[in-house]
Formats: structure tokens, C-alpha cells, sequence
């Protein structure tokens, strides 16, 4: 069995009702957690898993909107351990920098528990691994590869895709269409893309706003992304810009132009299997 489950589908913009990027895909008796937007313990619960119980956690890219909350998922699985655990991380080059600074943050934290709780004797370990593409991992029946996608300038950026039990599950995190994206896509059952409208986003009076149009494929490049790759099920998460009430209907009417499987419109806690 192979599940997702979209913890976080908001963007860069706070809104009440959509945590930031997360996606968790349960392999198997396998926990593996996708970017740690804000908000992502909350919706890590409220998915029925604790933060101890995740396999790994992979990072898509470095934006802050995919990993404001990591240090949340390291501190907390810490303090919940009975026993000393290592939290592996994989994510594209620098994610080592940003973990050292995290930990430098984390510092006065970690000194005030040590001196607090006689039971814990020992500080967080978390071992990152570096990569562009490749094999991540091959355990328990679960193969997970990572290609280079293109975000830029946020460089490098990675997918991943997750085989378990004649399934496929691809992460594409923050792209538009590339060579990457469609080595991933190949054949998937469930195809969880990050989506722009910018017919919306163009009306938006802000230089700011209209940049993101150019790194992030669109509502139709994903769904061409899906038809071309032969995916079964494609899922819009990160919407950009946050979709007003009612309107999952356009956002699936104009992906269906382009793609004939099924399409599903984003929200947290929904949960799709393959």
C-alpha cells in the first residue's frame, strides 16, 4: 500500500485554512514527510502520525516556505524519543548549511532541556545527505530516486519518486517542466505538483507577485507534464495564488483541457492511495 497524504498545500502567503508545503507518503509500515512547511507537526497529528514515527525526511528545495518549520520536526521528535533516534535527511546541496544554522538557533533550547530532564542525555542527531539525482534510498520494499528539477535561480532543486509494491508516487515540488520532472512522472500512479494560475497571478499589480509565473508550472504545464508522462492521478497542492472559496472547480476544469485522468484539487489532511 502506498498513501499520500497532503499535510500543507498553501504557498509563501499565511492563510488560516492551509499549512505550508508538506506532503507526507506512507509506504508499507514506511513514514516518509516532504518539505516541513509551517504548521507541518500540526498536520502531522492531525494525519494520525507522530514526528518519532517518520523513516526520513527529504527537502524538495530550500525555500523558507518548505522548511520553516524543520526544526520543529527535529526538536520534537527529540523530546518525544524514549531512547536516542537519528533523523535522516536528504535535500539538495547547502541543506548541511542550513542545518548547522538551524542547530545554532536551536542551541539555548537544547541546553535548557539537557539541564532540565535528567532522562535526556543526549542532543539531536541529524545526518544529511547532499544530492542533485540518484538513488536516495532501497529499504523495507521502498525505492525512492531524485532527479534535478528546475526552479531557478533556486538552485539546485530535486523531486523525488517513491516505488513501493508496483506503485509510483512523485513528489515534483517547486518546477516548471524539465527533462527532471518527466524522468520522475514516467508511468506514476500519483503525481503531486505544485501549481500556478497565471492568468490570476498576471492580474496582480506587484512585480513581486508576477516573478513567481516563471518558476512554477502552471495549472496547464502540469497537466500536459501528467498526459505526457502517462500518470494515472494528478494532484494540485501549493496553489498559487491562495484559490478563492468555491473555485477547485476552475482550477480542475482548466488541468482537464490537458490531461484525461483524474485530477485532484488540493486540501490539507486529504489523503490519496494508489
Amino acid at each position: 500500500m502506498i498513501k499520500v497524504t497532503l499535510l500543507g498545500t498553501g504557498n509563501p502567503v499565511p492563510d488560516p485554512n492551509r499549512g505550508g508545503s508538506a506532503t507526507l507518503v506512507q509506504a508499507g509500515t514506511s513514514y516518509f514527510l516532504f518539505d516541513a512547511g509551517r504548521g507541518v507537526l500540526q498536520r502531522l497529528l492531525g494525519a494520525g502520525v507522530l514526528p518519532n514515527m517518520l523513516s526520513a525526511v527529504l527537502l524538495t528545495h530550500l525555500h523558507s516556505d518548505h522548511i520553516t518549520d524543520l526544526n520543529d520536526v527535529v526538536t520534537t521528535r527529540w523530546v518525544m524519543s524514549p531512547v536516542p533516534n537519528v533523523t535522516r535527511l536528504w535535500g539538495p546541496p547547502r541543506t548541511q548549511e542550513v542545518v548547522n544554522g538551524m542547530m545554532a538557533m536551536l542551541q539555548p533550547d537544547l541546553e535548557y532541556r539537557l539541564a532540565h530532564h535528567e532522562d535526556l542525555t543526549w542532543t539531536p542527531d541529524v545526518r544529511v545527505t547532499e544530492l542533485r539525482s540518484g538513488s536516495v534510498l532501497d529499504e523495507d520494499g521502498v525505492k525512492i530516486t531524485a532527479e534535478a528539477t528546475d526552479h531557478k535561480p533556486v538552485e539546485p532543486t530535486v523531486g523525488y519518486r517513491i516505488e513501493h509494491g508496483g506503485h509510483v508516487v512523485v513528489i515534483g515540488g517547486d518546477t516548471v517542466p524539465c527533462p527532471g520532472l518527466d524522468a520522475l512522472c514516467a508511468d506514476a500512479d500519483i503525481y503531486v505538483q505544485t501549481v500556478l494560475r497565471d492568468d490570476l497571478v498576471s492580474m496582480i499589480p506587484m512585480q513581486r507577485f508576477q516573478d513567481t509565473i516563471d518558476y512554477h508550472s502552471s495549472v496547464v504545464q502540469a497537466a500536459e507534464t501528467a498526459t505526457r508522462n502517462r500518470v494515472k492521478k494528478l494532484v494540485l497542492t501549493h496553489m498559487v495564488p491562495t484559490p478563492a472559496p468555491n473555485s477547485a472547480s476552475e482550477w480542475i476544469a482548466i488541468a482537464a483541457a490537458h490531461f484525461a485522468g483524474e485530477i485532484i484539487f488540493g486540501e490539507d489532511l486529504l489523503a490519496i492511495e494508489a
